[in-house]
């Protein structure tokens, strides 16, 4: 077999492609973007990242620790464990009882969010009658309003029917949740199949039976996620119970840590003197309030993704 003879130019380029110091060369715009991605990822470590260490590792040790030591460095468990006896023996077990009110506001708040919004995004997707494009376009105003602005109105509501201090002045304005609403009538309009349906109507199905046999369990990762938002929003929320609740025995549990940092001496010498409380049993309390939340997201995030993407698709 005769060998080609290779031409002066391709010989020239094969000397300079197995020549010393050969490689990839990387182009200074590339270094640069690579060098500001890893600019603002620092930034986001320093402010995001190492807040969250320091909260997981003031518990385990002591007020002075905590100030003086390295603000990375772990204590003992011990005083994790001295922490936590302080922190709920806290005015006779408040921690406790802060802790039951949060899942009875925020579990009998999704009760009536579910009951409510499922069907009520059902029937604006899926039904005809007078005043419906009406009805939608108030939701969507009152999903997009800041909720500080209802405030007012609400508590002089809860007022005049003589519920300011119960149970239901929390329960009632936590399950007015129009952004469910939003989340079904959007599932419903894109993604169930209306031949499904005619053909149920055809076999004499009534409009209860295409809701609760057919609409429904097709429906269950957009309520997942309806459930999860609106657990999430009732469980966080602050400024509504801490107008409406008077007592302390009737606080959730985010309104009971404003009154843990009120009687914590390092941010309120003055009533917090004499008291147990610190920064340790605080940051406790901090990581103790967030836990249900957390444990939820991790047994949920399965049917979280799936109702992200229930109505991305058009059948």
């Amino acid at each position: 077999m005769t060998q080609l003879p290779l031409s002066p130019s391709a010989v020239a380029a094969g000397r300079r492609g197995t020549g010393a110091g050969s490689g990839p060369r990387v182009r200074p715009s590339r270094l640069v973007s690579f060098l500001i991605v890893g600019l603002l990822l620092a930034v986001l470590l320093v402010f995001f990242v190492l807040p969250v260490i320091w909260l997981l590792l003031a518990p385990s040790k002591t007020a002075g620790q905590v100030v003086h030591d390295n603000p990375l460095s772990f204590g003992s468990f011990q005083q994790i464990g001295t922490a936590w006896s302080h922190l709920f023996g806290f005015q006779d077990g408040a921690m406790t009882t802060w802790l039951t009110n949060s899942a009875i506001y925020s579990g009998g708040s999704l009760i009536l969010t579910l009951l409510v919004s499922v069907p009520a995004g059902y029937a604006l997707a899926l039904t005809k009658f007078r005043g419906r494009k009406t009805l939608l376009t108030i939701t969507l105003v009152t999903m997009i309003m800041p909720q500080a602005t209802l405030v007012l109105p609400i508590f002089l509501e809860l007022n005049r029917f003589h519920l300011i201090g119960t149970v239901w002045s929390v329960i009632l304005p936590f399950s007015f949740y129009p952004f469910g609403v939003y989340l079904v009538y959007i599932y419903f309009g894109s993604s169930l199949p209306r031949d499904l349906l005619s053909a149920a109507r055809i076999d004499g199905c009534t409009e209860w039976q295409l809701f609760s046999r057919i609409a429904l369990p097709l429906a269950k990762p957009v309520v997942g996620l309806v459930a999860f938002f609106s657990f999430v929003g009732n469980w966080n929320n602050f400024f509504l119970p801490y107008l409406v609740l008077p007592n302390s025995d009737q606080f959730p549990v985010q309104v009971g840590l404003n009154q843990l940092l009120t009687s914590t001496p390092s941010f309120n010498p003055v009533a917090g003197a004499g008291l147990n409380i610190t920064i340790p049993e605080l940051a406790l309390a901090i990581l103790v309030a967030i836990l249900p939340v957390l444990v939820l997201f991790l047994f949920s995030q399965r049917t979280l993704v799936s109702g992200m993407l229930a109505g991305a698709t058009k059948e």
